[in-house]
């Protein structure tokens, strides 16, 4: 099992065709580094595709995932407006709601129910 201590949404949309040599440049250029044990999470500009790039410390794993309906839940920002973070960091339960297409942004507040 490949561990994954630190989760990271990278906020720019990237062309899916990119492969692990890529997107691991992508990571370098923008954040720095890839930390072992640290997973890298993309999307394309449409939101349907994502890809993980996880660093195991020997190596580097490329995951994909396809919907072909709907989109997943990426981050809200109006057209032609770069986000002010390159990255985000996730939790585990994040990234479990944003992989299976919840809105993972509203965990918290979906976690209580109360009266309005």
């Amino acid at each position: 099992m490949i561990r994954i201590d630190t989760l990271w949404l990278c906020t720019q949309p990237q062309d899916m065709r990119a492969g692990a040599d890529r997107l691991l440049n992508i990571v370098v250029n923008t954040v720095g580094a890839a930390h072992a044990h640290h997973g890298y999470l993309f999307a394309n500009l449409r939101a349907t595709r994502i890809k993980l790039l996880v660093h195991d410390g020997f190596g580097v794993w490329c995951a994909t995932r396809r919907l072909h309906a709907g989109r997943f839940v990426w981050l809200e920002r109006p057209p032609g407006q770069v986000p002010a973070a390159a990255t985000l960091q996730l939790s585990a339960q994040q990234f479990e709601a944003l992989a299976v297409g919840l809105p993972w942004q509203r965990l918290g507040e979906l976690s209580v129910i109360n009266r309005s």
